[in-house]
């Protein structure tokens, strides 16, 4: 064999990216699979042991980050990628704060997983909205332009929290601060999302004092896991004013408007007088005053809060939940629709499978051994499905709640 000399210099033009990328990189303090004590009673899926589960969500992980995570216009950025749609966006605020908190998690077992977080931080910041530099523009259509320069509630808390999650796995010395850029988002939200009388999470940094949505909100943009989170970083005491005043809003809520499922809508307005559901048309659909698919998330939301730091408020408002849910499904998951009324009917012509709505009961099944059948069910049930069957909302909640479901999910 004729062995050839190659050049120092091509050398280093091969493989000085890769040894830069491993030089930058941080050693990693919670590596993936984490199985972490959640609250007393909690379960996971009894089936499988523990090995079994964490290749599970492993597996769907390389499928997801292979289909979605793409290289964005700029160098060494990243973004999660909308999916084929008709709109033209390919990438969405909450898809970016899904993804850089992915990333915290499944560090140690991906050894790309800061490399590609922080391109999605470096694409974050390359698409700021007209209010903050550090809230993002809420979507991106063909050549990464911004589609306008609001921003949406949902994706920067996920993105605050993410940056508290890569503070703790890889430490703030290196190329990024980011405990500082937490700090630097946290103090937009505070100023720009959080309505400072009723303390319910506004939709957007639009939503001003004289605006007609300045008391409305979106159920699932109440996130008590991500609020204890930034108390703890920043000391506001507005994060613990809008955890209380959330959670007394949904048992409110639930008393009133949906007694028997416990569900929310996808929009409650007028808190700061009557709550109440949302009109037809209020904002997205036909169905804003329903369970649909914003409000899809709700179980998911309040079952970290539960497993993560054990609020009873959390455990009280699923169980009403959890009992209808098995009800209406005789507990079956083939049953579970894509949208309910409040009453917990289904919505005509929404018999179909979503995994934004499946997953999120599973999650909310976990929070007591009462409901082990069903979690055991309707995590096989979501197995069952193809990535390539559904798009980028429904895989990448499916992901999320997977990785807390197996035990994988940690408090900053």
């Amino acid at each position: 064999m004729i062995r050839k000399h190659v050049p120092a210099r091509l050398l280093f033009l091969i493989i000085g990216p890769l040894l830069m990328q491993q030089l930058s990189a941080q050693p990693v303090t919670r590596p993936f699979p984490q199985h972490t004590t959640y609250c007393k009673g909690s379960i996971k899926p009894s089936q499988y042991n523990q090995h079994t589960l964490d290749q599970q969500v492993l597996q769907f992980y390389h499928e997801w980050k292979q289909k979605y995570v793409r290289k964005g216009c700029g160098p060494g950025e990243y973004y999660v990628w909308f999916g084929n749609n008709t709109s033209g966006k390919i990438c969405v605020s909450e898809g970016q704060g899904y993804g850089m908190m992915i990333m915290c998690y499944m560090a140690g077992a991906d050894a790309d997983a800061q490399h590609i977080y922080n391109g999605m931080f470096r694409y974050y910041r390359a698409h700021a909205s007209h209010y903050s530099p550090y809230l993002m523009a809420w979507a991106q259509t063909t050549g990464c332009k911004n589609t306008d320069g609001s921003s949406a509630t949902d994706g920067d808390l996920d993105i605050a929290y993410s940056l508290l999650l890569a503070n703790k796995q890889w430490g703030s010395h290196g190329s990024i601060n980011y405990i500082k850029e937490a700090r630097l988002i946290l103090k937009a939200i505070e100023q720009k999302e959080i309505n400072p009388v009723a303390f319910n999470v506004m939709l957007s940094s639009e939503a001003a004092s004289d605006s007609d949505d300045y008391f409305d909100m979106r159920s699932s943009d109440f996130m008590p896991n991500h609020f204890r989170a930034f108390y703890n970083a920043d000391h506001n005491p507005l994060w613990k004013k809008a955890i209380d005043r959330n959670y007394q809003l949904f048992i409110k809520m639930q008393e009133e408007f949906s007694p028997d499922a416990g569900l929310l809508p996808d929009f409650i307005i007028h808190t700061n007088r009557h709550p109440h559901p949302a009109k037809p048309h209020y904002l997205e659909s036909p169905f804003d005053g329903c369970y649909y698919y914003n409000a899809c998330r709700v179980p998911w939301r309040l079952s970290t809060d539960y497993l993560l730091n054990g609020d009873p408020r959390a455990h009280q408002i699923l169980q009403k939940i959890n009992a209808w849910v098995r009800e209406t499904t005789q507990n079956n998951p083939d049953n579970l629709s894509a949208g309910y009324t409040l009453a917990g009917n289904d919505l005509k012509s929404h018999y179909f499978e979503a995994l934004s709505f499946i997953c999120p009961f599973a999650v909310s099944a976990s929070i007591d051994s009462k409901n082990q059948r069903w979690l055991n069910s309707v995590w096989d049930y979501s197995l069952r499905f193809k990535l390539k069957d559904f798009d980028y909302y429904d895989n990448t909640i499916k992901l999320i709640n997977m990785i807390i479901i197996s035990g994988n999910s940690w408090q900053p």
